[in-house]
């Protein structure tokens, strides 16, 4: 069977970066809720292309590294993107490696969308922002999207297992839709204990062939 290949697109600025530590759990939980599947994750740090990035804006296309980046986004099974909130939205470096995405290029790609503040307040920039632009692209947007405040990160101040839990779900979202399997003991379970997963599950895969066919 063809290794499935998971790309994340971090755009972190700092280092270490919050923003990537979350890509690196998220891409973690997929391939742990993908169990029994081969899959091949990369990891796109868009710091890294700033300048090519720069260069393809003022030429219209992706040049330099900016190039293979796109094309990997373009060509993979699934999607994880992280940015960092600036001024209530994703950040400048984010928009511009997406606005080089052909958008006819993802339809029906399955995406786990991620961002991180330094408040809670910010977190209605999944809804808000992100969810948009990856709708325009025709994309699969699974339900959970995950926010990590800084308090998020501080065992002592912030809810680290909500977040985990959150990391968790959305990954599961997302093995869903690349066609994993329920969990042992899920399939274990008399059908009225676990109906409610399995339908979420196959409502998430019917939507994403849908949206292909369109």
């Amino acid at each position: 069977m063809k290794p499935l290949t998971v790309v994340a697109v971090n755009a972190g600025l700092s280092e270490p970066s919050s923003t990537r530590l979350l890509v690196d759990r998220l891409a973690e939980a997929t391939v742990a809720a993908l169990d029994g599947r081969e899959v091949q994750v990369q990891v796109i740090d868009l710091r890294d292309l700033a300048v090519d990035l720069g260069a393809s804006m003022a030429a219209g296309f992706a040049t330099g590294a900016a190039a293979p980046a796109v094309r990997s986004v373009q060509n993979a099974d699934a999607l994880i993107a992280a940015t960092p909130v600036f001024n209530g939205s994703y950040s400048g470096l984010f928009k511009a490696f997406f606005d080089l995405v052909d958008v006819d290029a993802m339809t029906a790609t399955p995406v786990l969308i991620a961002a991180t503040g330094g408040s809670p307040r910010h977190s209605m920039v999944l809804d808000h922002a992100l969810r948009p632009l990856f709708s325009y692209l025709r994309t699969v947007v699974v339900p959970t999207g995950v926010y990590a405040a800084s308090e998020d990160w501080a065992a002592s101040s912030g809810d680290t297992t909500a977040l985990a839990e959150r990391i968790d779900r959305a990954a599961g979202q997302l093995a869903a839709l690349l066609g994993a399997t329920a969990p042992s003991s899920a399939e274990q379970s008399p059908p009225e204990h676990d109906g409610t997963a399995s339908a979420e599950a196959a409502g998430i895969a019917n939507f994403a062939r849908l949206l292909g066919g369109s």
